[in-house]
């Protein structure tokens, strides 16, 4: 667990940007993002897609499918990833995405999302770029949601290092 833990303040701190320089995005560069999510933002998910299960809302159904309290949407979680991607690279395109829902994501609890660059190309004065995607809470030690997502890029430039900040 040690190494574990070692392991993701190292991933977290290599080439996370908080300066406010332009920085070109290269293989291995983390974008991140921290949130939390409310009941306001449970219940406005639901509106839009219509996801009205009761393991959402309802704490007695919710705990008769063995969780603590009511869940956030897996897919609300993952909409971090679009958001981090395209706050760095307005205009960015989200293609595909994997995703792997590994422990759930109650209200209150403080989600942070990372984007990790794995591979990069560029074709007709675009870039395709691979992201290796997952969100944590406790304090960056459990993987809550995980998968890969491809984006593409109108130029590689950042026009902001860390725009949540």
């Amino acid at each position: 667990m040690l190494a574990r833990t070692l392991l993701l303040r190292h991933l977290f701190v290599s080439r996370c940007f908080s300066s406010v320089t332009s920085k070109t995005l290269k293989v291995g560069d983390v974008l991140r993002e921290t949130r939390v999510f409310s009941s306001e933002d449970v219940k406005a998910y639901a509106e839009v897609s219509h996801d009205w299960n009761p393991l959402h809302f309802d704490p007695e159904s919710a705990r008769k499918a063995s969780f603590d309290n009511p869940l956030v949407h897996g897919m609300l979680v993952s909409s971090m990833f679009p958001r981090i991607i395209s706050a760095y690279f307005p205009g960015a395109v989200y293609v595909s995405q994997t995703l792997h829902f590994r422990s759930p994501v109650y209200i209150g609890d403080e989600i942070f999302g990372l984007v990790q660059a794995t591979t990069l190309r560029e074709t007709k004065n675009k870039y395709i770029v691979k992201f290796s995607t997952k969100c944590f809470k406790n304090h960056n030690e459990l993987v809550v949601l995980d998968g890969e997502a491809t984006a593409i890029l109108p130029n590689v430039e950042m026009l902001q290092a860390n725009p949540s900040e």
